[in-house]
């Protein structure tokens, strides 16, 4: 195990540990889901006070999308955050991070939409991207309906989240869609370089080993690497001028690390606004354990006061 982490994180791991095999070719992909929905419920939160849900399917490219909106107990038109469920494409879904969504919900006053996409291997790239892309698209254009101010929404993902939330932002540049206030990444996997420092350094890193990072690109991408383009690994985007402002949260001990670091960089080189934070205790999936490490509370204290300002307009 890492030799400096968070107390709070040892202990969530110890117990996550019992719950789930987090080596992604054990097991048959029913098996894996279920034991991460097992796991996601175990850490799970009752929801702030305030917070109303709604479940909802919108229809868009002749496929059936659910989201779950989660709406704070403040009133009128207010900004939103379009989630996106990590679980490396293969994994999850509305509930694995209901808690997670409605917590975000209730520290930043803003409705959250979460999307549940299509999952790989059954779904592969670009099924997911497809059906996050379209969720902005229909968001944005009916956000009377949603009570949302179309100039203000962000996208937000973990994880595997954070790479579709990141190849949604290029995709809305490319095809002069929806305009994003501005793009939140947690421990976002934004390439397919495996060689980078961090996979290496964590190549047996809790809850998210080198290995598994493999199977799980190998489901996305349907075991043909070449079929990547920027919207399956944004790191091959031919250029980050004229994106939105973003916040990047990485962790020390997480193989992606260098992902994240690597993205801000390419963002703050073409003039993006960007703040790329590094938990120096903290592991891949330490959302989870919010409320029982400190490390993780100050983190998502810091990921949720970056959403309301990306998210509050500038003085007029």
């Amino acid at each position: 195990m890492a030799p400096n982490l968070d107390p709070g994180i040892k202990s969530y791991i110890d117990l996550a540990n019992e719950l789930y095999d987090d080596e992604a070719d054990h097991g048959s992909i029913a098996d894996q889901r279920q034991a991460y929905l097992d796991l996601c419920d175990a850490f799970a939160r009752p929801h702030p006070p305030g917070v109303k849900t709604m479940d909802r399917t919108i229809r868009a490219g002749g496929i059936d999308i659910p989201l779950r909106i989660y709406r704070p107990a403040t009133s009128g038109v207010l900004p939103a955050v379009l989630f996106f469920h990590g679980g490396g494409w293969v994994l999850g879904d509305l509930d694995s991070h209901d808690s997670i969504t409605a917590d975000i919900c209730g520290r930043t006053d803003c409705v959250v939409v979460a999307v549940h996409y299509r999952l790989a291997p059954e779904n592969p790239f670009p099924a997911a991207f497809d059906d996050c892309y379209a969720a902005l698209c229909h968001l944005a254009a009916h956000a009377g309906d949603f009570g949302i101010d179309a100039a203000r929404i962000a996208v937000c993902g973990d994880s595997a989240g954070g790479n579709l939330a990141a190849a949604v932002a290029l995709a809305a540049r490319d095809r002069n869609g929806p305009a994003l206030a501005g793009q939140m990444l947690i421990y976002p996997a934004c390439g397919n370089d495996f060689d980078l420092p961090s996979c290496h350094e964590n190549a047996e890193a809790p809850m998210l080993t080198r290995d598994a990072m493999f199977v799980y690109w190998n489901h996305y991408l349907s075991g043909e690497p070449a079929r990547a383009t920027c919207y399956a690994a944004p790191m091959l985007a031919p250029h980050f001028r004229s994106l939105p402002p973003a916040f990047i949260s990485t962790a020390q001990y997480d193989p992606v690390r260098d992902d994240g670091r690597q993205y801000a960089e390419c963002l703050r080189n073409a003039g993006v606004p960007v703040q790329c934070r590094n938990a120096p205790r903290l592991i891949h999936g330490w959302l989870r354990a919010r409320a029982t490490s400190d490390d993780a509370k100050t983190e998502f204290k810091a990921i949720c006061k970056a959403l309301k300002r990306l998210l509050t307009p500038p003085p007029a």
